[in-house]
């Protein structure tokens, strides 16, 4: 299910911030952007998104800044200052220059200024903001994620009781069809046979079998047994992408063994329209966790 969900949290001078982006998948997919120095982290992070997210491609975000009124975390590299300013003098001298030497002559090496190196302390504190600005994020990605839910719910609700309506059409027009089919087979194969002296035992027993390969009886209640399951697995609480993603299937196979065994052109209609139904539910299922 697609989805978007942004966290913060802040403390000992620095801001965390974690965003996430949802794509529609089939699994799980995982995929984190995290400061260098917090790399080794990311196999925690994702194991803290499979405990609220059970399907879709993530690609999450995760920022750490310094609040602005935070003393910047670099020191001058004194070593290398005074060689700086030493070479410098010598240049001058060497040049006959007057002009004594200058902080801006000094800065222009650019690694006079050096980053202080986090300690393990430094490391966890960032790592504790990032796992609460993380725990925010899913918090506003599942709010939105439900919200959406709530309407996907209605929409795959509304074409499963279009498909069971479909299949209450079919039965009403299969109902004494069986006898009806007999009945045509019988006349029709006494019409092609010209032998007298047909088996009438031998017929009725071929018409049987012929009229029971046309009977589509089994294959519309466990149809209906299908539809009652996707709708249970909807109302329930735990994720049911994957059930209905099979449901679904399940439900195809169904349709079409109703619409070869029938070989009936208003059988046929019903179960046409039934699978273009069906093939709309095939696609919002893949939104669905």
């Amino acid at each position: 299910m697609t989805g978007f969900g942004r966290g913060e949290a802040a403390g000992n001078g620095l801001n965390a911030t974690v965003e996430i982006k949802t794509l529609n998948s089939r699994y799980l997919d995982v995929s984190i952007r995290l400061p260098q120095i917090l790399q080794h982290k990311e196999l925690a992070l994702k194991e803290l998104f499979q405990k609220s997210v059970n399907r879709g491609k993530l690609n999450v975000s995760v920022n750490l800044t310094q609040q602005d009124n935070t003393e910047p975390n670099i020191k001058v590299d004194e070593d290398k200052v005074r060689t700086y300013a030493r070479v410098l003098n010598e240049v001058r001298e060497a040049a006959g220059i007057e002009e004594p030497i200058s902080i801006k002559s000094i800065l222009n090496f650019g690694d006079v200024f050096v980053s202080q190196q986090d300690d393990e302390e430094s490391i966890n504190q960032k790592w504790q903001l990032v796992i609460e600005a993380t725990h925010n994020a899913i918090g506003n990605l599942m709010q939105m994620r439900n919200q959406e839910g709530g309407q996907l719910r209605k929409d795959l609700l509304s074409r499963i009781a279009s498909i069971d309506d479909a299949v209450g059409e079919i039965l009403t027009i299969t109902e004494g069809r069986a006898e009806e089919v007999r009945v045509k087979l019988h006349e029709r194969i006494k019409q092609l046979v010209e032998d007298e002296n047909i088996d009438e035992e031998r017929l009725e027993m071929e018409v049987a079998i012929l009229a029971d390969k046309m009977d589509i009886t089994e294959e519309t209640v466990r149809l209906r047994a299908h539809l009652k399951f996707f709708v249970e697995a909807i109302e329930q609480p735990e994720p049911a992408g994957r059930r209905l993603n099979f449901l679904t299937q399940e439900i195809n196979r169904e349709l079409n063994t109703i619409g070869s065994k029938a070989n009936d052109s208003e059988i046929a209609h019903h179960v046409v329209k039934a699978k273009e139904m069906l093939e709309q539910i095939r696609e919002q299922v893949q939104n669905v966790e």
